[in-house]
């Protein structure tokens, strides 16, 4: 799976950051997880796809691989592109962990986080460094 880079931030409708509060909230105690795709060019999502973690954990993720398959061929099928990978942190702040820096593995893909006090704030995670970029969420 290929993700596409964007530099200017990240833009989510007011209905996709609904359905990543409602899907971290159906998960709890876990983390939640899925996928966010849209324009590169512009930063703004198009599309949530929720997936189940295959942790099935309250400290770490990994989306599921058959649900990584899954949604990949959605995006190829939708001519979308992955622009970021959602999950929740039901018991600490919106900011990558770690163990969060260590595991990421799409370089191009933002990362975006829902903290325990329903919070969202967007990272990029490259070369054992998360650096905050702009989100915004915006009318549908």
């Amino acid at each position: 799976m290929t993700a596409s880079s964007t530099a200017l931030g990240l833009t989510l409708p007011a209905s996709i950051a609904a359905a990543l509060a409602a899907h971290a909230h159906r998960e709890l105690p876990n983390e939640a997880c899925g996928l966010l795709a849209g324009d590169p060019a512009t930063g703004r999502v198009r599309t949530f796809h929720s997936a189940r973690n295959e942790h099935a954990s309250p400290l770490r993720f990994s989306v599921d691989a058959r649900d990584l398959v899954r949604i990949t061929y959605e995006l190829e099928a939708m001519g979308q592109a992955l622009l970021a990978i959602f999950h929740s942190h039901p018991r600490s702040a919106a900011k990558p962990s770690a163990t969060d820096v260590r595991e990421a593995r799409y370089p191009d893909a933002l990362h975006v986080l829902s903290g325990s006090q329903g919070e969202l704030r967007a990272w990029r995670i490259r070369g054992g460094y998360a650096t905050e970029v702009a989100l915004s969420v915006a009318a549908d």
